[in-house]
This record gives C-alpha cells, sequence and structure tokens, in this order.
C-alpha cells in the first residue's frame, strides 16, 4: 500500500527524496502517526510536501490510495443523517449554547473519548436526539452536536467530524496550485512584478523628500524648509497583442480577465492592447472581433509603439504549419507579402524584450505542434498558469532578453 501512495505521489508531480521517504517511514515506525489515517495524512503531508502549491497534488494521491480504506472513525451516511438538525433545532441550539456559556472548561482525556466514540460507531443503529450516551445531538453525550457537553467530538452539523477525506473532498488548496490556469486577481498580482521605477519621468515634485527635508531644516537652524521630490512611478510601458477567435474561444473568459487586469494595473507608463487570429500578419485588429478595416498596421506599430516597449504575446500558436510558412497563408486580412514566420521575426527583430503566453501547449502529437514548435523557437513560451506568467515576468525584466 505505502509503496503504491509513493509511486502515485511521483506521478502527481511531487518530488519526493528517498531520504524523506525513510523519514517517513522512521514516523510510522515510532507511532507518530498513532494507527490512525487522519494522523498519518497530516504527518506525511508535513513530511513530503515542500510547499502549499503542492498540497493538492498531496490530496489527489492520497485520496487515489487510501479512500477504500475503512476506518474506525468513520461516520456513516446515515450517522450524518441522524445529526443534521440545522433546521429542526434552531430555538434549542440557541438554549443549548446558553448552557454551553455557563460550563466552565473541564480537562477532556482524549484517549478516553476517541475509545468511547470508536465503539459507539460500532454499536449505534440508530438516530438519538438528547441522553448522555449515544451520538446524537442536544444531549450531554460526548459526541454529536447541539449538547451540553465541552470537549467532545463534534459529528455533524455546521462543521462536520473532521476526517482527512473531509479535507481532501474539500479540494481546498486547489486554488495554491502553481500550475492552475490563473485568475483576474491572480493576472494583477503577476504583472506587479512588471515594475521599474524612476524619478526621471517629466511629471511634478509631488511627494514629501523626507531626507532632504531633515538635511535642509538642520542646516537651517532648526527652521523648518519643506523639500518635495518627484514620485517614483512605474517607467514600464506594455504592449498586449492577444489571440482572438477559432481556437481560442473556449479562454474568451481568460483572455478578458488579462484585459481587465492590465487595464486596473494603472500603475505602467503605457498600455496598448491589439489582436490578431492566429499569427501575426501586417495588420492587427483593434477589438477581439477581428473585423476587417478596424486595424493598425503593423509597421504603423513598429513605427509609433517603440522598442522600449516590453511585449506579451498571447495565442495557442494553434495554426496549420502552411499557415505559418507560407506567404498566401493567412486567411484574415492581408499579409503584406510575407509569411507568419518572417512577421514574427521582425517582431522579435523590433522588440527585445517580449514572450509568448501560451494557455494550451499542444500535447503529444497535435496537428499544430510543427507551428508551435517553430514560435518557441523564435520567443520563449511560457504556459499560461500562475507558475507560467511569473517566471514570463522575471523575463521580461530580466537585464538580458
Amino acid at each position: 500500500m505505502f509503496s503504491k501512495f509513493f509511486y502515485t505521489l511521483k506521478e502527481k508531480g511531487l518530488e519526493i527524496s528517498l531520504g524523506e521517504w525513510l523519514d517517513l517511514q522512521e514516523a510510522l515506525d515510532k507511532g507518530l502517526c498513532e494507527s490512525s489515517l487522519t494522523q498519518f495524512y497530516y504527518v506525511a503531508r508535513m513530511i513530503l510536501v515542500k510547499s502549499e502549491t503542492e498540497f493538492d497534488k498531496f490530496d489527489m494521491a492520497f485520496e487515489e490510495c487510501f479512500k477504500g480504506v475503512k476506518t474506525e472513525t468513520e461516520v456513516g451516511k446515515n450517522m450524518l443523517r441522524w445529526l443534521d438538525k440545522s433546521d429542526m433545532m434552531e430555538l434549542a441550539h440557541e438554549e443549548a449554547r446558553k448552557h454551553l456559556n455557563q460550563v466552565e472548561e473541564i480537562q477532556v482525556d482524549k484517549e478516553d473519548v476517541e475509545q468511547k466514540f470508536k465503539q459507539r460507531l460500532k454499536d449505534q443503529n440508530e438516530e438519538h436526539n438528547g441522553g448522555s450516551f449515544w451520538i446524537g445531538t442536544m444531549g450531554k453525550t460526548s459526541f454529536g452536536n447541539m449538547g451540553g457537553n465541552v470537549g467532545g467530538v463534534r459529528v455533524g452539523g455546521q462543521t462536520g467530524y473532521q476526517s482527512a477525506f473531509a479535507v481532501v473532498g474539500a479540494r481546498k488548496y486547489r486554488d495554491f496550485r502553481d500550475d492552475k490556469v490563473i485568475d483576474n486577481r491572480q493576472f494583477q498580482m503577476a504583472l506587479r512584478r512588471l515594475r521599474q521605477f524612476s524619478t526621471k519621468l517629466d511629471i511634478p515634485k509631488s511627494e514629501l523628500d523626507i531626507d532632504q527635508t531633515i538635511d535642509k531644516t538642520c542646516n537651517n537652524g532648526g527652521y523648518l524648509q519643506i523639500e518635495m521630490m518627484k514620485p517614483r512611478k512605474n517607467a514600464v510601458k506594455l504592449l498586449l497583442l492577444m489571440d482572438s477567435g477559432g481556437t481560442m474561444i473556449p479562454y474568451t473568459r481568460l483572455m478578458n480577465d488579462l484585459f481587465q487586469s492590465v487595464n486596473k494595473s494603472n500603475h505602467f507608463k503605457d498600455v496598448k492592447v491589439y489582436y490578431f487570429h492566429n499569427c501575426i500578419y501586417s495588420k492587427l485588429y483593434k477589438t477581439p472581433e477581428c473585423e476587417n478595416g478596424d486595424w493598425i498596421d503593423t509597421e504603423w506599430m513598429f513605427r509609433n509603439v517603440g522598442s522600449d516597449y516590453k511585449v506579451i504575446i498571447v495565442g495557442d500558436a494553434a495554426m496549420a504549419p502552411e499557415e505559418l510558412y507560407s506567404n498566401t497563408g493567412n486567411y484574415r486580412g492581408p499579409n503584406g507579402g510575407l509569411s507568419g514566420f518572417e512577421w514574427l521575426h521582425l517582431m522579435k527583430r523590433h522588440y527585445k524584450k517580449i514572450v509568448w503566453m501560451n494557455p494550451k501547449m499542444a500535447p503529444g502529437r497535435a496537428p499544430w505542434r510543427e507551428a508551435e514548435t517553430a514560435v518557441k523557437e523564435i520567443f520563449p513560451m511560457y504556459k499560461l498558469t500562475v507558475k507560467g506568467l511569473n517566471e514570463a515576468m522575471v523575463k521580461l525584466m530580466a537585464n538580458k532578453q
């Protein structure tokens, strides 16, 4: 069972060293898991997982290996149904809470409560409300919910009995993954990396220069002399080019999140956004509909959007090779007599800081794999995930491209 767990963890993408695995075996030998699957879950995660971004992978592997294992403290569906009284006993619950507020804190023998709980799970075969022995509601037993006992095992109710599988089933760590396709907030967090502060911009001195104010005041014999300075503003200028339509339709919401995030990031010195379909040619569109005539010349962009702009191209590079290499391969709008491959090289020649973000990254032998591989040879390409976007931002801010 544990060998399978090791290999399943590796299959889910967790990097586990032999030393870490031996540490887990030692923890088991020393009884740190206390013969509890839930305790084993937390001990194994503590030893084997290095970052919260990997918690979800660990949970998936744990569920795959141990979901069918019956535990002594596993609460069945009938038991949870018996204990679900949230709508029926609201008034009684309030009375119980008043009683609890009057009960002094007591010391509880955890092992004794756990043993009794296991035995009740084996013996109980019907619903109980009130009383002081069975698992139920409104009583003085140590097990259940809405009762008058302090320090027992809560089962059901608003929180429920917390087993390892309650944590696993909730998939509460899925948003921590760094290979997750990102949302609006994560876009904004990543875009903050594109910061290059400067005081050389042509803006008024509107911030208090504390150091200079102190110096001038001291040199003035204590007579206050205020000194102002230009605020440090982000000097980064951003050019965003997004593929639209066709195979990018499934990613429309993602593209909209990116567009909104860029526009909300008002700390950039300048932002320009244009669209293309499949590949960049002689025209770039002003809107994602990519309608003929509603465009600008790509060469106009070269002349008017300087080479100091940092460029993010977003697209899946999902096109047939002839659309990339042929000078007649553009299926929407003119190509200026050049192939898409040649236009991409012109982009690379003009802009020194440029990356390509891909929401798909073709697996295996996809029909467009050849085009994607060719694009990768021109631009650094990253998958449009949290990890990929962060790596792309670091690339754009590096001293050397």
